[in-house]
């Protein structure tokens, strides 16, 4: 069946529904001048570009429109990474002589027909590239790839768990990392934390593993306790992300607030680190997996002290997600003892926009593959399937949800 029949005087173009995915064609018949080369291009770049599941697109070419004036209309929510479709049609009309053609593309067209036979895509929103989430990031996106038929999968750089939430319900990503309090403050919509309203989209994934707060310190900074950060130059991370939400968290319930501090840095953690090395700041804290990068580089840089969280320090915080546990010794050079601090689970999350069959995918398939996380970073060894969904401040997607009723974890 030819769902594209006519483009006009002397040419055709059809797309067959039978044509195998990743395999769709435009072809054209009858005399076609040369000069509709870039009409033809364009317009297969804009079939292979569309994902087919959020939005519908109707393009018409009105032959009593001035010549080099015509306009694509969009109709219905059109997320941004589909500009290059957008930019694609556009092209293909302007290009057009305007007396040798009509071109319509109808929104039944694109979203039921052209664009279903499309990959479909999985963006993971990570977070800075010194941390753990990009690491997992780029291992879950080479999963999927392999795993999940007709499937494209990146991993995209973020400024971790707030802006990733707020990404996700948006529809600008299908999968991200973020930490607990962050997830369960999205649902809540807590605006001193980012969410000026609920995130109502947000669907649970996975429970993964625990960030730890690591506050690292300049052994020449003369800092050893909490209280020795008053007066200090401390990074607490990329503004409004995790790690600066669990800074606020952690510094009130010690009695301190950014005011006592004799500057504060919102940087990532690569970048707190250069400026540690250089002696441009005293510390950073950072809430992250053991054995982050970031810190692994500057502690082989410069002597470092891992400044406690004591036990009673956490339990002030006042929210179930901070637990008190310890940062084993050896985690870093120099660091020859265990220190305590606070540890909040980090959640694989998604939205409900995202179809039930590629939820069950994205979660069976990382289970099935798990190797290839923890090959990705030791943090990643604490992730286990049996406890996938303790703790999930958000309701579980129906996707996730049937594959843990066939493993058992869901009766």
């Amino acid at each position: 069946m030819h769902l594209i029949r006519k483009i006009g005087l002397g040419l055709t173009s059809m797309f067959n529904k039978d044509t195998p995915k990743h395999e769709t064609r435009v072809s054209c018949v009858g005399r076609v001048s040369t000069r509709h080369g870039r009409l033809k291009s364009a317009l297969r770049h804009a079939i292979f570009v569309g994902c087919g599941r959020c939005f519908t697109l109707t393009s018409m070419f009105n032959k009593d429109t001035p010549k080099h004036e015509t306009r694509v209309p969009c109709v219905g929510r059109v997320s941004t990474r589909h500009g290059r479709l957008k930019s694609a049609l556009r092209h293909a009309i302007l290009v057009g002589c305007g007396r040798c053609f009509t071109l319509s593309l109808s929104a039944a067209l694109i979203s039921s027909a052209a664009l279903a036979q499309s990959q479909q895509f999985v963006n993971i929103l990570t977070g800075g590239q010194s941390g753990v989430y990009y690491p997992l990031g780029v291992a879950l996106s080479q999963i999927y790839a392999k795993a999940i038929p007709n499937t494209r999968s990146t991993a995209q750089v973020t400024k971790a768990s707030a802006e990733n939430l707020n990404l996700l319900q948006a529809g600008r990503g299908e999968l991200a990392l973020a930490l607990g309090d962050s997830v369960s403050n999205a649902w809540k919509g807590d605006a001193e934390s980012g969410f000026k309203t609920k995130l109502d989209k947000l669907r649970g994934l996975s429970a993964t593993y625990n960030n730890y707060i690591q506050i690292v310190a300049n052994a020449d900074s003369g800092i050893k306790t909490l209280a020795d950060l008053k007066g200090k130059r401390i990074s607490v991370g990329a503004a409004k992300s995790g790690t600066e939400l669990n800074a606020r968290a952690i510094l009130k319930a010690a009695g301190l607030t950014y005011a006592d501090l004799g500057k504060v840095e919102y940087l990532p953690f690569g970048e707190s680190v250069e400026l540690m090395k250089n002696r441009q700041l005293d510390a950073t804290l950072q809430s992250a997996g053991l054995g982050v990068a970031s810190i692994r580089d500057l502690a082989t840089a410069i002597k470092i002290v891992v400044v406690a969280v004591p036990a009673d320090v956490v339990a002030k915080v006042g929210d179930a997600a901070y637990q008190p546990t310890i940062i084993p010794a050896n985690t870093y050079t120099g660091q020859t003892a265990d220190v305590a601090t606070a540890a909040i689970p980090n959640f694989l999350v998604t939205h409900a926009g995202v179809s039930d069959d590629l939820a069950y995918q994205m979660a069976k398939s990382m289970y099935e593959n798990i190797d290839t996380l923890y090959a990705a970073h030791n943090a990643a060894k604490a992730i286990k399937r049996d406890n996938a969904i303790k703790g999930m401040p958000i309701p579980l997607h129906p996707g996730a949800a049937k594959y843990y009723k066939e493993v058992g974890l869901i009766k």
